[in-house]
């Protein structure tokens, strides 16, 4: 039963996610975007299971930052290009658990997954 956390470490939902996980000794691996990025495939597949709207962290500056333009006509193949260039648009954080994805971080979902 393999976990991966996905994020940035800087991120405040990432740093709340990681402490939860710890104080219950839940043993995971941490994958930075920042240093490793993410690949294609696995924002597809995460979209496929989630949506890619449950994945764009619409609300979050870098996203905000974009031209109009650039926000305007968004879908899936747009979105995963933006969220591949620029990985701080990705909803933080992702894991992965149990063949189950969890995006974002709540305390009642993180504890019925684990």
């Amino acid at each position: 039963m393999a976990t991966t956390l996905y994020g940035i470490p800087n991120c405040d939902t990432v740093r709340k996610a990681r402490a939860w996980l710890a104080e219950r000794g839940v043993d995971y691996a941490f994958h930075d975007y920042k240093k490793a990025g993410i690949d294609e495939a696995r924002l597809r597949g995460w979209a496929r299971e989630v949506s890619w709207e449950a994945l764009l962290n619409r609300a979050g500056t870098t996203f905000r930052k974009l031209p109009e333009a650039d926000r305007a006509g968004l879908d899936e193949d747009i979105a995963i290009a933006l969220m591949r260039a620029q990985p701080s648009m990705i909803r933080r954080p992702v894991v992965e658990h149990d063949g189950a994805l969890l995006v974002g971080f709540n305390p009642e979902a993180y504890a019925r997954a684990f």
